[in-house]
Protein backbone atom coordinates (compact mmCIF):
# COMPACT_ATOMS: atom_id res chain seq x y z
CA UNK A 1 0.00 0.00 0.00
CA UNK A 2 1.26 3.77 -1.03
CA UNK A 3 1.88 6.10 2.57
CA UNK A 4 -1.53 6.65 3.69
CA UNK A 5 -1.07 10.51 2.72
CA UNK A 6 -0.73 9.38 -1.02
CA UNK A 7 -4.14 7.77 -1.20
CA UNK A 8 -7.83 9.69 -1.71
CA UNK A 9 -10.09 10.20 1.25
CA UNK A 10 -12.34 7.71 -0.59
CA UNK A 11 -9.17 5.17 -0.79
CA UNK A 12 -8.34 5.90 2.95
CA UNK A 13 -11.76 5.04 4.30
CA UNK A 14 -12.60 1.82 2.44
CA UNK A 15 -8.77 0.80 4.21
CA UNK A 16 -9.77 1.62 7.01
CA UNK A 17 -13.54 -0.30 6.19
CA UNK A 18 -11.52 -3.39 4.99
CA UNK A 19 -9.55 -3.18 8.31
CA UNK A 20 -6.32 -2.66 6.37
CA UNK A 21 -5.28 0.89 7.95
CA UNK A 22 -5.76 1.52 11.40
CA UNK A 23 -7.19 4.83 11.96
CA UNK A 24 -5.32 5.89 14.98
CA UNK A 25 -2.43 5.18 12.61
CA UNK A 26 -3.56 7.44 10.08
CA UNK A 27 -4.54 9.97 12.19
CA UNK A 28 -0.89 9.80 13.45
CA UNK A 29 1.01 10.04 10.21
CA UNK A 30 -1.37 13.08 9.40
CA UNK A 31 -0.33 14.98 12.43
CA UNK A 32 3.37 14.26 11.95
CA UNK A 33 3.03 15.27 8.54
CA UNK A 34 1.50 18.25 9.58
CA UNK A 35 4.21 19.07 12.50
CA UNK A 36 6.93 18.52 10.25
CA UNK A 37 5.07 20.70 7.57
CA UNK A 38 4.40 23.82 9.60
CA UNK A 39 5.88 26.20 8.36
CA UNK A 40 3.36 26.15 5.51
CA UNK A 41 0.80 27.94 7.92
CA UNK A 42 -1.48 25.38 6.74
CA UNK A 43 -2.87 25.11 10.36
CA UNK A 44 -3.94 28.06 13.56
CA UNK A 45 -3.82 25.08 15.53
CA UNK A 46 -3.57 21.02 15.77
CA UNK A 47 -5.63 19.64 18.40
CA UNK A 48 -3.74 15.97 18.37
CA UNK A 49 -5.29 14.38 21.81
CA UNK A 50 -8.89 15.52 20.30
CA UNK A 51 -7.89 13.81 17.05
CA UNK A 52 -5.92 10.80 18.40
CA UNK A 53 -9.32 9.76 20.47
CA UNK A 54 -11.93 10.12 18.15
CA UNK A 55 -9.66 8.10 16.05
CA UNK A 56 -9.95 5.73 18.93
CA UNK A 57 -13.96 5.81 18.59
CA UNK A 58 -13.62 5.24 14.79
CA UNK A 59 -11.36 2.16 15.27
CA UNK A 60 -13.84 1.06 17.57
CA UNK A 61 -16.88 1.10 15.69
CA UNK A 62 -15.12 -0.79 12.85
CA UNK A 63 -13.92 -3.71 15.06
CA UNK A 64 -17.62 -4.11 16.53
CA UNK A 65 -19.75 -3.46 13.01
CA UNK A 66 -20.64 -6.42 11.25
CA UNK A 67 -21.31 -5.47 7.92
CA UNK A 68 -18.80 -2.79 6.67
CA UNK A 69 -21.55 -0.81 5.25
CA UNK A 70 -22.96 -0.38 8.62
CA UNK A 71 -20.24 2.32 9.35
CA UNK A 72 -20.31 5.94 8.11
CA UNK A 73 -18.99 6.94 4.68
CA UNK A 74 -15.72 8.41 5.52
CA UNK A 75 -14.83 6.54 8.13
CA UNK A 76 -11.30 7.79 9.86
CA UNK A 77 -10.87 10.21 7.27
CA UNK A 78 -8.59 12.82 8.55
CA UNK A 79 -9.77 16.69 7.73
CA UNK A 80 -9.79 19.88 9.34
CA UNK A 81 -11.93 22.97 10.38
CA UNK A 82 -11.64 26.63 9.09
CA UNK A 83 -11.10 28.56 11.95
CA UNK A 84 -14.43 30.76 11.04
CA UNK A 85 -16.27 27.73 12.12
CA UNK A 86 -16.98 27.10 14.89
CA UNK A 87 -16.13 24.37 17.17
CA UNK A 88 -16.81 23.13 21.00
CA UNK A 89 -14.22 23.33 23.56
CA UNK A 90 -11.51 24.36 20.51
CA UNK A 91 -10.29 27.85 20.20
CA UNK A 92 -11.95 29.27 17.26
CA UNK A 93 -10.25 32.63 16.24
CA UNK A 94 -11.22 33.57 13.05
CA UNK A 95 -8.11 34.44 12.17
CA UNK A 96 -8.01 37.55 14.64
CA UNK A 97 -5.54 38.31 17.83
CA UNK A 98 -8.42 39.50 19.35
CA UNK A 99 -10.24 36.00 19.44
CA UNK A 100 -7.10 34.32 20.49
CA UNK A 101 -8.81 33.56 23.74
CA UNK A 102 -11.97 32.29 22.41
CA UNK A 103 -13.30 29.15 22.79
CA UNK A 104 -17.16 28.70 21.09
CA UNK A 105 -19.59 26.00 23.37
CA UNK A 106 -21.61 24.36 20.30
CA UNK A 107 -20.20 23.40 17.17
CA UNK A 108 -21.53 24.55 13.92
CA UNK A 109 -23.79 22.50 11.93
CA UNK A 110 -21.43 21.11 9.70
CA UNK A 111 -18.77 20.17 12.16
CA UNK A 112 -21.40 18.49 13.60
CA UNK A 113 -22.16 16.56 10.16
CA UNK A 114 -18.52 15.31 9.30
CA UNK A 115 -18.54 14.31 12.30
CA UNK A 116 -21.19 11.87 11.83
CA UNK A 117 -20.05 11.13 8.65
CA UNK A 118 -16.85 9.88 10.16
CA UNK A 119 -13.97 12.23 9.73
CA UNK A 120 -11.21 13.39 12.17
CA UNK A 121 -10.70 16.63 12.64
CA UNK A 122 -6.84 17.19 13.44
CA UNK A 123 -7.51 21.17 14.26
CA UNK A 124 -8.47 24.47 12.85
CA UNK A 125 -6.88 25.57 9.31
CA UNK A 126 -5.69 28.92 9.31
CA UNK A 127 -8.14 31.76 7.44
CA UNK A 128 -7.13 35.36 7.06
CA UNK A 129 -8.60 37.70 9.80
CA UNK A 130 -12.37 37.43 9.63
CA UNK A 131 -12.21 35.38 6.28
CA UNK A 132 -12.05 38.99 4.75
CA UNK A 133 -8.90 38.55 2.35
CA UNK A 134 -8.26 36.38 -0.37
CA UNK A 135 -4.94 36.16 1.17
CA UNK A 136 -4.07 34.22 4.23
CA UNK A 137 -1.52 36.19 6.65
CA UNK A 138 -3.17 36.77 9.95
CA UNK A 139 -0.86 38.32 12.78
CA UNK A 140 1.24 36.33 14.99
CA UNK A 141 0.90 33.26 12.25
CA UNK A 142 2.86 32.28 9.66
CA UNK A 143 1.42 33.16 6.13
CA UNK A 144 -0.42 29.95 4.47
CA UNK A 145 0.97 29.25 1.27
CA UNK A 146 1.36 27.24 -1.91
CA UNK A 147 2.88 23.53 -1.31
CA UNK A 148 4.52 24.45 -4.62
CA UNK A 149 6.37 27.74 -4.09
CA UNK A 150 6.62 28.61 -0.37
CA UNK A 151 7.36 32.29 -1.26
CA UNK A 152 3.72 32.66 -2.93
CA UNK A 153 0.49 32.68 -1.22
CA UNK A 154 -1.59 30.26 -0.66
CA UNK A 155 -4.81 32.36 -1.71
CA UNK A 156 -7.76 32.72 0.72
CA UNK A 157 -9.59 32.93 2.64
CA UNK A 158 -9.80 29.34 2.72
CA UNK A 159 -6.04 29.26 2.37
CA UNK A 160 -5.15 26.89 5.54
CA UNK A 161 -7.46 24.02 3.76
CA UNK A 162 -5.84 24.41 0.56
CA UNK A 163 -2.36 24.09 1.75
CA UNK A 164 -2.84 21.01 4.14
CA UNK A 165 -4.90 19.68 1.14
CA UNK A 166 -2.39 20.15 -1.64
CA UNK A 167 0.59 19.23 1.01
CA UNK A 168 -0.70 15.70 2.01
CA UNK A 169 -0.93 17.46 5.58
CA UNK A 170 -5.21 16.27 4.84
CA UNK A 171 -6.72 14.64 2.05
CA UNK A 172 -9.80 16.83 2.35
CA UNK A 173 -11.12 19.90 4.24
CA UNK A 174 -13.79 22.10 5.16
CA UNK A 175 -13.60 25.61 3.53
CA UNK A 176 -16.23 28.66 3.09
CA UNK A 177 -16.62 31.09 0.35
CA UNK A 178 -17.70 34.19 0.21
CA UNK A 179 -16.48 35.99 -2.83
CA UNK A 180 -14.29 33.08 -3.94
CA UNK A 181 -12.66 31.67 -0.80
CA UNK A 182 -12.66 28.15 -2.04
CA UNK A 183 -11.98 28.32 -5.38
CA UNK A 184 -9.14 31.20 -4.84
CA UNK A 185 -6.97 29.11 -2.54
CA UNK A 186 -7.94 25.70 -4.62
CA UNK A 187 -6.18 27.54 -7.76
CA UNK A 188 -3.32 28.71 -5.86
CA UNK A 189 -2.56 25.18 -4.25
CA UNK A 190 -3.96 22.75 -7.01
CA UNK A 191 -6.71 21.03 -5.88
CA UNK A 192 -10.09 21.05 -6.51
CA UNK A 193 -12.54 23.18 -4.49
CA UNK A 194 -16.29 23.46 -4.88
CA UNK A 195 -18.54 26.21 -3.89
CA UNK A 196 -21.69 24.73 -3.68
CA UNK A 197 -25.05 26.30 -4.56
CA UNK A 198 -25.86 28.66 -1.96
CA UNK A 199 -28.38 27.13 1.03
CA UNK A 200 -26.46 23.35 0.26
CA UNK A 201 -24.90 23.09 3.37
CA UNK A 202 -26.58 24.66 6.35
CA UNK A 203 -24.72 27.49 8.01
CA UNK A 204 -26.31 27.53 11.41
CA UNK A 205 -26.96 27.73 14.43
CA UNK A 206 -24.95 31.02 14.24
CA UNK A 207 -23.82 32.61 10.66
CA UNK A 208 -22.42 36.54 10.59
CA UNK A 209 -23.20 36.40 6.86
CA UNK A 210 -26.66 37.36 6.89
CA UNK A 211 -26.59 38.01 2.76
CA UNK A 212 -26.32 34.40 1.41
CA UNK A 213 -23.17 35.48 -0.56
CA UNK A 214 -21.09 33.42 2.15
CA UNK A 215 -21.84 28.97 1.58
CA UNK A 216 -19.67 26.02 2.89
CA UNK A 217 -17.52 23.69 0.55
CA UNK A 218 -15.11 21.36 0.59
CA UNK A 219 -11.22 21.07 -0.86
CA UNK A 220 -9.90 18.00 -2.22
CA UNK A 221 -7.04 16.58 -4.56
CA UNK A 222 -10.41 14.68 -6.48
CA UNK A 223 -13.43 15.16 -7.90
CA UNK A 224 -14.79 11.98 -6.05
CA UNK A 225 -13.60 12.90 -2.64
CA UNK A 226 -15.14 16.09 -3.18
CA UNK A 227 -17.97 15.10 -4.23
CA UNK A 228 -18.13 12.49 -1.37
CA UNK A 229 -17.65 15.49 0.83
CA UNK A 230 -20.65 17.50 -0.45
CA UNK A 231 -22.36 14.44 0.26
CA UNK A 232 -21.51 14.15 3.89
CA UNK A 233 -22.30 18.40 4.78
CA UNK A 234 -25.20 18.16 2.77
CA UNK A 235 -27.34 17.54 5.25
CA UNK A 236 -31.33 19.40 6.19
CA UNK A 237 -31.42 21.64 8.84
CA UNK A 238 -34.44 22.91 9.84
CA UNK A 239 -34.90 26.87 9.86
CA UNK A 240 -32.12 27.49 7.23
CA UNK A 241 -33.07 30.61 5.49
CA UNK A 242 -31.94 28.86 1.75
CA UNK A 243 -32.19 25.31 1.03
CA UNK A 244 -31.34 23.19 -2.55
CA UNK A 245 -33.33 20.47 -3.53
CA UNK A 246 -31.01 17.55 -3.64
CA UNK A 247 -30.79 16.02 -6.93
CA UNK A 248 -32.59 12.93 -8.34
CA UNK A 249 -31.16 9.72 -9.14
CA UNK A 250 -28.29 9.19 -6.06
CA UNK A 251 -25.85 10.90 -3.71
CA UNK A 252 -23.36 13.60 -5.59
CA UNK A 253 -20.67 10.83 -5.98
CA UNK A 254 -22.60 8.85 -7.45
CA UNK A 255 -23.15 11.43 -10.27
CA UNK A 256 -19.39 11.90 -10.05
CA UNK A 257 -18.95 8.58 -11.34
CA UNK A 258 -21.33 9.08 -14.43
CA UNK A 259 -21.04 10.64 -17.64
CA UNK A 260 -22.43 14.32 -18.14
CA UNK A 261 -23.72 13.82 -21.31
CA UNK A 262 -23.13 16.19 -24.44
CA UNK A 263 -23.57 19.65 -22.74
CA UNK A 264 -23.22 23.21 -23.81
CA UNK A 265 -20.81 25.21 -22.44
CA UNK A 266 -20.55 29.24 -22.75
CA UNK A 267 -17.22 30.25 -21.69
CA UNK A 268 -15.45 33.57 -21.03
CA UNK A 269 -12.10 35.73 -20.42
CA UNK A 270 -12.94 39.04 -20.08
CA UNK A 271 -12.34 40.21 -16.73
CA UNK A 272 -15.62 42.16 -15.11
CA UNK A 273 -13.69 44.20 -13.28
CA UNK A 274 -12.01 47.21 -14.00
CA UNK A 275 -8.42 47.34 -14.44
CA UNK A 276 -7.99 43.42 -14.50
CA UNK A 277 -5.76 41.34 -17.11
CA UNK A 278 -5.70 38.27 -17.21
CA UNK A 279 -2.12 36.69 -17.23
CA UNK A 280 -0.99 34.36 -20.72
CA UNK A 281 -0.75 31.55 -18.48
CA UNK A 282 -4.46 31.47 -17.10
CA UNK A 283 -5.82 32.56 -20.97
CA UNK A 284 -3.41 29.50 -22.33
CA UNK A 285 -5.00 27.14 -19.82
CA UNK A 286 -8.54 28.42 -20.31
CA UNK A 287 -7.78 27.45 -24.23
CA UNK A 288 -7.02 24.38 -23.53
CA UNK A 289 -9.74 23.70 -21.48
CA UNK A 290 -12.14 24.74 -24.16
CA UNK A 291 -10.33 22.67 -26.58
CA UNK A 292 -10.59 19.50 -24.15
CA UNK A 293 -14.49 20.44 -23.55
CA UNK A 294 -14.86 20.05 -27.66
CA UNK A 295 -12.45 16.90 -27.86
CA UNK A 296 -14.77 15.90 -25.11
CA UNK A 297 -17.85 15.83 -27.64
CA UNK A 298 -19.40 18.82 -25.54
CA UNK A 299 -20.78 22.70 -27.65
CA UNK A 300 -18.75 25.29 -26.69
CA UNK A 301 -19.70 28.95 -27.63
CA UNK A 302 -18.39 32.34 -26.42
CA UNK A 303 -20.27 34.22 -24.34
CA UNK A 304 -20.82 38.27 -22.87
CA UNK A 305 -19.95 38.47 -18.90
CA UNK A 306 -23.05 38.63 -17.22
CA UNK A 307 -22.00 40.90 -14.68
CA UNK A 308 -21.79 44.73 -15.10
CA UNK A 309 -19.18 46.76 -14.11
CA UNK A 310 -21.35 49.05 -12.07
CA UNK A 311 -21.95 45.74 -9.47
CA UNK A 312 -18.45 45.75 -8.41
CA UNK A 313 -19.18 49.11 -6.19
CA UNK A 314 -22.67 47.77 -4.87
CA UNK A 315 -20.29 44.38 -3.58
CA UNK A 316 -18.07 46.67 -1.97
CA UNK A 317 -20.28 48.21 -0.27
CA UNK A 318 -22.09 44.92 1.01
CA UNK A 319 -18.66 43.53 1.76
CA UNK A 320 -17.45 46.30 3.63
CA UNK A 321 -20.57 45.79 6.02
CA UNK A 322 -20.26 42.48 6.57
CA UNK A 323 -17.06 43.40 7.47
CA UNK A 324 -18.54 43.46 11.30
CA UNK A 325 -20.12 39.99 10.99
CA UNK A 326 -17.77 39.58 13.86
CA UNK A 327 -18.25 41.65 16.83
CA UNK A 328 -15.58 43.53 18.11
CA UNK A 329 -15.18 45.55 21.46
CA UNK A 330 -14.78 48.82 20.44
CA UNK A 331 -11.90 49.09 22.93
CA UNK A 332 -9.91 46.47 21.05
CA UNK A 333 -9.98 47.93 17.46
CA UNK A 334 -6.82 48.52 17.12
CA UNK A 335 -5.64 45.23 17.48
CA UNK A 336 -7.29 44.33 14.57
CA UNK A 337 -5.29 44.69 11.07
CA UNK A 338 -4.74 47.34 9.31
CA UNK A 339 -7.35 46.24 6.55
CA UNK A 340 -9.65 44.94 9.03
CA UNK A 341 -9.99 48.42 10.81
CA UNK A 342 -9.91 50.04 7.32
CA UNK A 343 -12.76 48.28 5.73
CA UNK A 344 -14.61 47.92 8.93
CA UNK A 345 -14.30 51.95 8.94
CA UNK A 346 -16.04 52.03 5.29
CA UNK A 347 -18.87 49.58 6.77
CA UNK A 348 -19.45 51.48 9.43
CA UNK A 349 -19.56 54.53 7.05
CA UNK A 350 -22.32 53.49 5.02
CA UNK A 351 -25.68 54.43 5.86
CA UNK A 352 -28.82 51.78 5.98
CA UNK A 353 -30.81 52.76 3.32
CA UNK A 354 -27.17 52.88 0.84
CA UNK A 355 -26.45 49.32 2.22
CA UNK A 356 -30.03 48.68 1.37
CA UNK A 357 -29.72 50.05 -2.24
CA UNK A 358 -26.20 48.07 -2.75
CA UNK A 359 -28.14 44.60 -1.82
CA UNK A 360 -30.52 45.71 -4.00
CA UNK A 361 -28.26 46.36 -6.54
CA UNK A 362 -26.56 42.79 -6.66
CA UNK A 363 -29.66 41.05 -6.59
CA UNK A 364 -31.30 43.06 -9.24
CA UNK A 365 -27.45 41.50 -11.00
CA UNK A 366 -28.11 38.37 -10.01
CA UNK A 367 -31.04 37.86 -11.35
CA UNK A 368 -29.80 39.11 -14.65
CA UNK A 369 -26.74 36.68 -14.76
CA UNK A 370 -28.61 33.33 -14.18
CA UNK A 371 -30.93 34.79 -17.23
CA UNK A 372 -28.43 35.79 -19.36
CA UNK A 373 -26.65 31.90 -19.53
CA UNK A 374 -29.99 29.85 -18.99
CA UNK A 375 -29.04 28.00 -22.09
CA UNK A 376 -25.67 26.84 -21.29
CA UNK A 377 -25.55 23.67 -18.61
CA UNK A 378 -22.14 25.43 -17.93
CA UNK A 379 -19.98 27.90 -18.21
CA UNK A 380 -16.23 28.16 -18.68
CA UNK A 381 -13.60 31.47 -17.15
CA UNK A 382 -10.18 31.38 -16.01
CA UNK A 383 -9.90 30.71 -12.11
CA UNK A 384 -7.46 33.86 -11.56
CA UNK A 385 -6.67 36.51 -13.45
CA UNK A 386 -2.95 35.73 -12.90
CA UNK A 387 -0.31 33.13 -10.80
CA UNK A 388 -0.23 33.59 -6.93
CA UNK A 389 1.96 36.66 -5.88
CA UNK A 390 4.20 36.45 -3.45
CA UNK A 391 3.80 36.40 0.21
CA UNK A 392 3.18 40.38 1.51
CA UNK A 393 2.19 41.34 -1.94
CA UNK A 394 -1.72 42.36 -1.56
CA UNK A 395 -0.74 44.76 1.80
CA UNK A 396 3.23 45.23 0.14
CA UNK A 397 1.87 49.27 -0.57
CA UNK A 398 0.56 50.39 2.74
CA UNK A 399 -2.63 51.75 1.67
CA UNK A 400 -5.55 49.60 2.38
CA UNK A 401 -7.71 50.75 -0.57
CA UNK A 402 -4.94 49.35 -3.07
CA UNK A 403 -5.12 45.70 -0.97
CA UNK A 404 -8.19 46.04 -1.83
CA UNK A 405 -8.00 47.46 -5.53
CA UNK A 406 -5.08 44.14 -6.03
CA UNK A 407 -7.42 41.95 -4.55
CA UNK A 408 -9.83 42.86 -6.81
CA UNK A 409 -8.15 42.34 -9.92
CA UNK A 410 -6.44 39.17 -8.58
CA UNK A 411 -10.14 37.26 -8.45
CA UNK A 412 -12.65 38.89 -11.23
CA UNK A 413 -14.47 35.83 -11.84
CA UNK A 414 -15.29 34.79 -8.70
CA UNK A 415 -17.20 37.05 -6.19
CA UNK A 416 -19.96 37.32 -8.99
CA UNK A 417 -20.74 33.72 -8.69
CA UNK A 418 -21.57 34.35 -4.91
CA UNK A 419 -23.90 36.86 -5.88
CA UNK A 420 -26.09 34.23 -8.09
CA UNK A 421 -25.54 31.36 -5.73
CA UNK A 422 -24.36 29.24 -8.29
CA UNK A 423 -22.59 26.08 -7.60
CA UNK A 424 -18.68 26.41 -9.08
CA UNK A 425 -15.90 24.71 -9.48
CA UNK A 426 -11.91 25.24 -9.68
CA UNK A 427 -10.25 22.53 -11.46
CA UNK A 428 -6.43 22.44 -11.75
CA UNK A 429 -5.78 21.67 -15.21
CA UNK A 430 -2.67 23.24 -16.26
CA UNK A 431 0.59 24.21 -15.05
CA UNK A 432 3.32 26.87 -16.35
CA UNK A 433 5.82 24.79 -16.87
CA UNK A 434 3.92 22.06 -19.04
CA UNK A 435 2.12 18.73 -17.36
CA UNK A 436 4.03 18.30 -14.33
CA UNK A 437 6.03 20.81 -13.83
CA UNK A 438 5.83 24.87 -12.24
CA UNK A 439 2.80 26.06 -10.25
CA UNK A 440 -1.01 24.71 -11.18
CA UNK A 441 -2.94 26.88 -13.22
CA UNK A 442 -6.99 26.24 -12.57
CA UNK A 443 -10.15 26.85 -14.61
CA UNK A 444 -13.55 27.32 -13.05
CA UNK A 445 -16.50 25.85 -14.10
CA UNK A 446 -19.82 27.37 -13.35
CA UNK A 447 -23.34 25.18 -12.98
CA UNK A 448 -26.86 26.08 -13.25
CA UNK A 449 -28.79 26.82 -10.02
CA UNK A 450 -29.23 23.47 -7.85
CA UNK A 451 -26.43 22.36 -10.77
CA UNK A 452 -23.60 20.28 -8.69
CA UNK A 453 -24.64 16.71 -10.03
CA UNK A 454 -23.73 18.25 -13.69
CA UNK A 455 -20.75 20.41 -12.56
CA UNK A 456 -19.04 17.06 -10.58
CA UNK A 457 -20.35 14.74 -13.57
CA UNK A 458 -17.99 17.07 -16.24
CA UNK A 459 -15.92 17.52 -13.77
CA UNK A 460 -14.84 14.46 -13.34
CA UNK A 461 -14.61 13.54 -17.36
CA UNK A 462 -12.18 16.85 -17.39
CA UNK A 463 -10.52 14.97 -14.43
CA UNK A 464 -9.82 11.33 -16.30
CA UNK A 465 -9.37 12.96 -19.66
CA UNK A 466 -6.45 15.40 -18.34
CA UNK A 467 -5.67 14.21 -14.50
CA UNK A 468 -3.71 16.15 -12.79
CA UNK A 469 -1.40 14.81 -9.84
CA UNK A 470 -2.79 14.11 -6.82
CA UNK A 471 0.27 14.00 -4.41
CA UNK A 472 2.04 16.72 -3.05
CA UNK A 473 4.52 18.30 -4.63
CA UNK A 474 8.06 16.29 -4.39
CA UNK A 475 9.45 17.62 -2.10
CA UNK A 476 6.62 19.43 0.12
CA UNK A 477 7.22 23.17 -0.44
CA UNK A 478 9.43 23.39 -3.48
CA UNK A 479 10.66 26.15 -5.44
CA UNK A 480 8.21 26.22 -8.20
CA UNK A 481 10.60 25.95 -11.50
Amino acid sequence: MADPHELTALEQADAVRRRQLDPVELVEHHLRRAEAHAGLGAFALLTPDRAIERAREARRAVMAAGDPAELPPLVGVPTGVKDLNLTAGVRTAFGSAVYRDFVPTVDDDVVVALHRAGTVSLGKTSTPEFGLTCYTEPAGQPPAVTPHDPTRTAGGSSGGAATAVAAGLLPVAQGSDGAGSIRVPAACCGVVGLKPTRGRVPRGPLAGDVTGMAVIGPLARTVADAAAMLDAMAVDRPGEPWTAPLPSGGSFLDHARRPPGRLRVGRYARPPVPGAEVAPECLRVWAEATDLLVDLGHEVVDVEPPFPEHAVAAVETVWAVLAHAVPVDPAREDELLPFTRWLRARGSATSAPDFLRALQVTQTVARAAVTAHQAHDVVLTPALAHLPPAVGWFSGSGDPAEDFARQERFTPFTTGYNLTGQPAVVLPLGRTGGSGAGLPVAVQLVGRPAGEAVLLALAAELERARPWPVGPPTPVGGAAT
